[in-house]
């Protein structure tokens, strides 16, 4: 798959972006040369470049370090977080984000150097959360399809709403008050808006700015992307745990994320859907790999029973039975492997057998945030759907033996039953777990002369 983007040199973009604006009716700026502006130390511009001031005047944190499945956040002094400095910033300087001026996107009073005073009134800290507004005037094309976009954390709260006994994602504003804190305060922090990709650090990776206030076009894959989705689509994909390989696409094609994830996914497409997998702009393995369903004898058997990762995922990540801002996730990170059935078969229909993954799912995720237990735990199961981004031609299922029915299919040896711990079966789940996730076990879905 060829990759879809472009790389544009700054100067060049500066321009596009001032025509852009012109012929689409948003304001028009002057940018004079850089190199003939005078910086006046009572403006916005003249504190955020003035490192020793910064120092002087800046607020220290407060609040606890940001943490999450990847662990905490490499820390970044509150000063560094808003410093106007490096090779960055000069690129700021020439683009045409530039011209519209600090308070044209953070409020505030930018004729003034006196902390308070600038930071007052309607001023924001983080402009893309009011994207509609600050971006729409020049981004309409992106920002009019956002709220579809699966980086608003929909899947998320599409099943805390479910397990609080509510329809789904549309509802979940009608939770406690201190529910929502407690999901903003955890969950959220890696489901931001604009800027969060393209000017600043994800909180997950220490927040504040990334470069100097730059925007930049293309995320950075292993700052941006692999910095929020560490512990499971970044740990897989380079291949992190002991024993485990880099994905093939890695490796072999030096595919970075924004290859089949392209900004249309990423985006939003206008049209919202409550979970990952019902989201029309997913890559497919087919949209690369032509004539799969025939280009061997295996796929020939199993391309209608399996999805692709049953037989070229290696071993992932799970962990699970968080308590928000408790004790965390009380089953710890471990490496495993499960096929069980589809638990999404409206979604991904034809698969009997899919890769499922534990979920952080517990009765009591909000008792710190006076939820004792979930009204309706048991309505999704604890283990998802998953696609681990780890994949092999060759892997422990698809290499060694005479067929791969050895490497797959239950069988006795002696008094073991070997294979079977590739398989979800009830009695893997806690006692907890039972009612949510038994109907996605294996447990009599098996050929019974696997068993007998």
């Amino acid at each position: 798959m060829a990759a879809r983007r472009m790389k544009i040199g700054s100067g060049f973009m500066g321009v596009c972006l001032v025509c852009a604006w012109l012929m689409a009716g948003c304001t028009s700026y002057t940018i004079p040369d850089k190199d003939s502006r005078k910086i006046s130390a009572a403006s916005c511009e003249g504190c955020h470049t003035d490192y020793e001031r910064l120092m002087e005047v800046h607020t220290p944190d407060t609040d606890a370090p940001v943490g999450g499945c990847g662990g905490e956040a490499p820390h970044y002094e509150p000063y560094d977080r808003v410093f106007l400095g490096g090779s960055g910033y000069e690129s700021f300087r020439s683009s045409g984000h530039y011209g519209i001026g600090c308070t044209g996107c953070h409020n505030g009073d930018g004729k003034t150097g006196e902390k308070t005073l600038a930071h007052s009134g309607d001023w924001i800290s983080h402009p893309s959360m009011s994207y509609e507004e600050k971006c729409a005037g020049c981004h309409q094309g992106i920002t009019g399809l956002f709220s579809s976009s699966i980086h608003n954390g929909t899947g998320q709260k599409r099943k805390v709403a479910m397990r609080s006994g509510l329809a789904g994602a549309t509802e979940f504003d009608q939770l406690p008050a201190h529910q929502i804190q407690g999901y903003n305060n955890n969950c959220a922090h890696c489901h931001g808006t604009c800027g969060n990709c393209h000017v600043v650090r994800p909180a997950i990776a220490g927040g504040g700015l990334a470069k100097g206030h730059n925007f930049t076009k293309t995320p950075d894959m292993l700052n941006v992307c692999v910095a929020c989705h560490v512990s499971r689509g970044g740990h897989a994909y380079l291949g992190v745990a002991a024993g485990t390989e880099p994905d093939a696409h890695l490796t072999g094609m030096g595919f970075d994320c924004l290859t089949c994830h392209d900004g249309q996914e990423l985006h939003g497409d206008g049209n919202p859907v409550e979970r990952r997998y019902a989201y029309a702009e997913l890559p497919a393995c087919e949209d690369c790999h032509s004539n799969l369903a025939t280009s061997n004898n295996y796929h020939s058997v199993h391309y209608d029973d399996f999805n692709c990762h049953v037989c070229h995922s290696q071993d992932y990540n799970n962990c699970g039975s968080c308590h928000v801002h408790g004790e965390g996730a009380r089953i710890p990170a471990y490496m495993d492997f499960k096929i069980a059935a589809n638990p999404i078969p409206d979604l991904r229909a034809g698969y009997d057998f899919v890769l499922v993954r534990r979920t952080l799912a517990a009765p009591d995720n909000w008792k710190e945030y006076g939820v004792e237990t979930y009204a309706d735990f048991d309505v999704l199961p604890t283990y998802n759907y998953t696609t681990p981004h780890n994949l092999l031609k060759w892997t422990d299922r698809t290499e060694g033996g005479e067929t791969c029915s050895s490497n797959c299919h239950i069988r006795t040896e002696g008094d073991s039953l070997v294979n079977k711990q590739l398989y979800l079966f009830q009695a893997d789940l806690l006692e907890w777990e039972i009612t949510a996730t038994g109907q996605i076990t294996v447990d009599g879905k098996l050929p019974a002369s696997w068993t007998d």
